[in-house]
Order: C-alpha cells, then structure tokens, then sequence
C-alpha cells in the first residue's frame, strides 16, 4: 500500500541527495528583488555565475520550433527536454506525446511517453519511459570518479575507446568541452548497454528500446495516470516483502554473474507495480574486476537493501546474502 515518508524516511533521502546549489532547479525561481543580501556573498556569487551559464546553454536551441505535449514543462525545461527527445519524436518517429514527469532528479528526470502507433508493434508497448539526462555542465554528481575507475570510455557507437585515440585522450586528460562530453556520454551510453546485457540475460530492469545523445527510451513501469511506486514508498506485509526479496535476489545473481555491481541500489531504485519489482538507475554500474572499490560499492548496496527489508520483517545479513550471492554458480 501507497504511505507518506515518514522523518527516518526524509533523513536517509536528505542523506543522498547532494547539498550543492541546484542551478536548473533555480532558473524558474522569481526571488524577490534584494533577496540576495540575505545570502552569503560566495554562495551567491556561485550561484549567479552558474544560473548565467545555465541561460547561457540553454538559450542557443531557444529558437528551435517546439512540439507539443500533454506534459508543460517550464520554458528552460522545455528547452532541454525537447531538443533531448526531439531524435525520438521527429527522426525516429518512436513516441508522439509526453504524458508527465515520472521523477526528476539531480543527474537526470524520466518522463511516461507515449509511443508513436508505426512503432507500438515493433516495441510491444503503448507507453515507454524517456530517462533525460540534465545538459552535462550542470549534472550535480558527486564521486562518480569512484565509479569511472576502470571503465573504458564509451564511444557513440557502445564500443571501448581505443588508447591509441591520441586526440580523444589528450582532450580527456585536459578536460576540453570535447572531452568532457566524451566523459557524459560515456556515462549515459554505460546505462543503455548494461540495460542491454541485463535484460537479455533475464534480469528484472527496464527493456531498453533506443539512446541518442542526451536521453534514452525504455520499459515503463506503472499505468498511463502513474508511475509504478519506488520500494522506499511502500510497506509491504511481510510475506509480500519476503517474496519481493526473493525476486530481487535472483535479479542480483545475475547481475552478479556478470561480474557487475548496480553501484547506488536500495528501496529508492526499485519500482514494484504490486506484480514484481524492476531495478532502476545503472549508470554507475561497476565491474568486481576492474574497480579496487566495487566489493566494498557491492556491500554498501546490499546494507540499502536489507535495511529496508528487515523493517517489513524479512531476516536478512548483508555480508551473509554477498557471500552468497558471490558463490552462486
């Protein structure tokens, strides 16, 4: 059943949401003439520079012809969001409308889309969901180097960078605009192939359907009016959970025999629809052989996990369920 968060609830999501000033958040707020007095001078000096920035960017595409939607977003949102889905409605022709905003998030917002009707048999679905990345200058991660060790660098076609790249590897190491979009769409093209691999291999995430530069198309979960809840948002009774838990084991074995660690998992990347749930949010996906952090990112998931589960009364010991899950043939 649906329930309000409770205070332990808003704490553990305080806890992981970054605490730096939210730029794009910011730029359809009318603060009142002279308020900024009242910040701190750095803080606001901050702030100005990166909302010009943000006007900035998101003004070059300003005199783009827009299409229309059931969803209005604000005039900067609609800026990023169309120019991001336009490849998706107009070129490939995949969707025609946009029904609402599912979550929207610091790296990234997903929107419920509905599918264009040459392309619902080809899908097998009338709804898809858009998961649009926020423009790369103003994505608010924090770490994600801890993730990137090891991980080859992407190129637009989901194949490894090769070393001997030598233009492509000097603007990484230098952080050029080349190379720092190199770097974000290394990141989006990370989640788009791991939905690949996983959901052929059977494991419970969304069918990834198609990517372009800035967003990608997959599953929905949920019905035209609404979203599938996230874990964190329900109590289940304990033999509901129990079975819940179970389902998400056999997801994580095999995400495990891939040799593959989700990296953020817990009750707020898991969509239940009361049938099943479906696990979310891989980008920072990780390999056990080729991260020194990913057994201790491995743990940390498993901790999330269980912490929610052991509050529906599900006996659960996120060493003990790691070992097994590490041991799984």
């Amino acid at each position: 059943m649906r329930i309000e968060k409770t205070a332990e609830d808003d704490e553990e999501e305080a806890r992981d949401v970054p605490d730096e000033f939210d730029a794009f958040d910011e730029l359809d707020d009318d603060e009142p003439e002279g308020f900024e007095r009242f910040h701190d001078t750095r803080v606001t000096s901050k702030a100005k520079k990166k909302h010009a920035e943000m006007a900035k960017a998101l003004a070059a595409d300003e005199g783009n012809v827009l299409f229309e939607t059931t969803y209005k977003p604000s005039r900067h949102e609609a800026t990023w969001l169309y120019g991001s889905l336009r490849p998706f409605f107009e070129e490939q022709k995949l969707i025609d409308d946009v029904f609402f905003q599912v979550k929207g998030g610091k790296e990234a917002s997903v929107y419920c889309c509905h599918v264009h009707p040459d392309a619902q048999a080809a899908l097998g679905a009338e709804l898809v969901a858009a998961k649009v990345y926020r423009p790369r200058q103003f994505r608010n991660l924090r770490n994600d180097a801890l993730y990137r060790q090891g991980r080859a660098i992407l190129t637009d076609d989901g194949r490894e960078a090769k070393a001997t790249d030598t233009r492509l590897m000097r603007a990484l190491g230098k952080k050029t605009e080349f190379g720092q979009q190199v770097q974000h769409s290394s990141w989006l093209l990370y989640e788009y192939t791991t939905l690949q691999a996983l959901f052929t291999a059977g494991c419970a995430v969304p069918e990834p359907y198609a990517v372009g530069e800035n967003a990608i198309l997959m599953g929905y979960v949920g019905e035209e009016t609404r979203a599938a809840s996230t874990l964190i948002e329900l109590v289940l009774p304990r033999a509901e959970a129990q079975k819940v838990f179970d389902q998400l084991k056999e997801s994580l074995a095999i995400l495990v025999g891939m040799g593959l660690v989700h990296g953020d998992l817990s009750a707020y990347n898991v969509l239940y629809d009361g049938d099943k749930p479906t696990i979310i949010d891989l980008p920072q996906v990780v390999r056990f052989d080729q991260n020194e952090h990913a057994e201790a990112i491995f743990l940390r998931d498993l901790t999330r996990l269980c912490d929610y589960f052991r509050r529906a009364g599900v006996v659960c010991d996120p060493e003990a369920l790691a070992r097994e899950l590490r041991q799984a043939p």
